[in-house]
C-alpha cells in the first residue's frame, strides 16, 4: 500500500550503541533513511567530555568504575536494583568509559595527574645561563625562550616546566581558548557536512545549493578562515624571529576578527607590521563580502525557486485545459526535476515559506556567533577543573605532605582519605557531571 506519510525510524542497536543513541534521542529523532547522528557522538560527546575533564588522575578513576560495571554487568543486570541513580550510572557504563578513556588521554596533552605534571620526558626548558648560587637566592627567575629554551618542542603535550611557572595561568588561558575555537568550528563545519548527504540522498538539490552552499560558505569564509590565523599566528612568530616576526610584533587574532567583520584598517604599533601576510586587508574584506552576500542567497534563494516553480505549474495547468502545447511545458518538465521538494511545501502558503526560511536564516546566522562563543565554555570548566584541583591538593593534601614529627605518617592518613573523598566527591563526580551537561549543550 502506498503512502505519503514518512514511516517510522528504526536503529539497529547494541549494549555499546544503546546509551549514546539515547542522548540523540532526547533532542530529536531523525527522519526515516536520515543519517543517525549517533554514531559520530560515540566520538565526539567523550572527546569534547575530555576537553573539559582533563586529568589522567580523575580520568583513571572514571575509568577504573566503569570499566568495573563493564566487567560484571552480567551479574549486576541479574541483580535488578530499583535505585534509580545506580540504574542512570549502569545504563551510561559504556558512555562513563569512553569519557574516562578521553579523559585520560587529554589529561596526559595537559600534562595533569592529580594536578601534578609528568616529567616523562625532560624539560626542554633551562636556567643553565644561571649561577647556582644566584638561584638560590632568587624567588623567581625569568627564562628567556631566545636562550634558555631548546628550540625543540615538548614531544607530547605540555611541558612540565608550566606546572610551576608564575605565569602558568596566562599561558594555558591562550593556548586553551584557541583550542576552544579551533574544536569548536570543526565540530560545528562537520555537523554542516552531515546535511549534504542527507540532501543528497533525497535528491534535493534546491536545498544543496540554497541551504547547503551559503551555510558552508559563510561559516569557513569567516569562522574557518579565524582557526587558519590561530594557526598562521602559531607557527609564524617565534622567540628568535628577529623585529617583525618576534614575540611583541605578533598581532592580536581577536583584533584583527574584529577589524575584519566591521571593515576597519588595523592600526600600526611602531615598527611591527599590522597584518600577519601581504594582502590580509583586501582579502579579508573579500571573504567578508562573499560571506554577506551568502546571508540573501540563502533567504530568498529557495522561496524564489519555488515560486518560479508554482508560475510554471499554474501556467502549464492553464495551458492544458486550453489544450496547447507549447515549450512551458518542457520547462516545467526541466524545473520539477531539479530537486525542488514538492511534497514538503505544494499545500504551504508562500507567506509561510518566507517566514520559515526567514527564521532558519537567522537561527543560522545568530547561531553561528553565539555557539562559537558557547564552545569556549571547553576553556572555561577546563580552566576551572585544573584549578579547584591544585587548590585541592595545596590545601589539602600539603598539609599532610609537610609534616617532619613522629606522628606526621598518622596525620598523613586521615589527610589522604580527605583528600581522596574531596576529590571523588567533587572533582569527579560534580565536576565530572557538569562537564556532561556542557557536553550535552554542545551537541544539542
Amino acid at each position: 500500500m502506498e503512502s505519503r506519510e514518512t514511516p517510522p525510524t528504526y536503529f539497529r542497536l547494541s549494549k555499546f550503541t544503546r546509551g549514546f543513541q539515547n542522548l540523540v534521542d532526547a533532542y530529536g529523532v531523525a527522519n526515516y533513511r536520515e543519517i543517525n547522528p549517533a554514531p559520530y557522538a560515540i566520538i565526539t560527546f567523550p572527546f569534547l567530555f575530555a576537553v573539559m575533564f582533563g586529568d589522567f588522575g580523575h580520568g583513571l578513576l572514571m575509568t577504573l568504575f566503569s570499566g568495573w560495571m563493564v566487567l560484571n554487568e552480567k551479574p549486576l543486570i541479574a541483580k535488578k536494583s530499583n535505585s534509580e541513580i545506580w540504574n542512570i550510572f549502569f545504563g551510561g557504563r559504556y558512555i562513563i568509559l569512553l569519557m574516562g578513556f578521553f579523559s585520560m588521554y587529554t589529561g596526559f596533552i595537559y600534562n595533569d595527574f592529580f594536578s601534578k605534571s609528568l616529567n616523562i620526558f625532560g624539560s626542554q626548558w633551562s636556567a643553565r645561563n644561571y649561577e647556582l648560587f644566584y638561584l638560590l637566592k632568587q624567588r623567581e627567575v625569568m627564562l628567556d625562550p631566545k636562550d634558555m629554551y631548546a628550540g625543540n618542542p615538548y614531544p607530547i603535550g605540555i611541558d612540565p616546566i608550566w606546572q610551576i611557572a608564575e605565569n602558568k595561568i596566562q599561558f594555558l588561558n591562550a593556548y586553551k581558548m584557541k583550542v576552544s575555537i579551533i574544536i569548536g568550528v570543526l565540530h560545528m563545519v562537520f555537523g554542516v557536512s552531515i546535511s549534504y548527504w542527507n540532501h543528497k540522498f533525497f535528491q534535493q538539490r534546491i536545498n544543496i545549493i540554497c541551504e547547503f552552499i551559503p551555510q558552508i560558505v559563510f561559516m569557513i569564509f569567516l569562522f574557518f578562515y579565524l582557526c587558519i590565523l590561530i594557526f598562521h599566528k602559531w607557527t609564524s612568530y617565534w622567540a628568535n624571529g628577529g623585529v617583525e616576526a618576534g614575540p611583541h610584533c605578533a598581532p592580536s587574532v581577536l583584533i584583527l576578527f574584529i577589524n575584519m567583520v566591521l571593515f576597519k584598517t588595523t592600526e600600526q604599533v611602531g615598527d611591527c607590521e599590522p597584518y600577519m601576510y601581504g594582502g590580509q586587508k583586501d582579502f579579508q574584506r573579500f571573504l567578508v563580502v562573499i560571506a554577506l552576500m551568502c546571508v540573501p542567497w540563502l533567504m530568498f534563494g529557495k522561496p524564489y525557486l519555488i515560486y518560479k516553480h508554482r508560475q510554471l505549474a499554474h501556467s502549464k495547468m492553464n495551458n492544458i485545459a486550453e489544450g496547447i502545447n507549447n515549450e512551458g511545458d518542457h520547462t516545467h518538465l526541466q524545473m520539477a526535476d531539479s530537486g525542488i521538494p514538492l511534497s514538503e511545501h505544494e499545500n504551504e502558503e508562500f507567506s509561510e515559506i518566507m517566514i520559515h526560511q526567514g527564521i532558519h536564516t537567522i537561527e543560522y546566522v545568530l547561531g553561528c556567533v553565539s555557539n562559537t562563543a558557547s564552545y569556549l565554555r571547553l576553556w572555561a570548566l577546563s580552566l576551572a577543573h585544573a584549578q579547584l584541583s591544585e587548590v585541592l591538593w595545596g590545601m589539602v593534601m600539603c598539609i599532610g605532605l609537610g609534616q617532619t614529627s613522629w606522628y606526621g605518617g598518622i596525620i598523613l592518613y586521615f589527610i589522604f582519605a580527605a583528600w581522596a573523598t574531596l576529590t571523588i566527591g567533587i572533582l569527579v563526580m560534580m565536576e565530572g557531571l557538569s562537564a556532561f551537561l556542557h557536553t550535552l549543550r554542545l551537541h544539542w
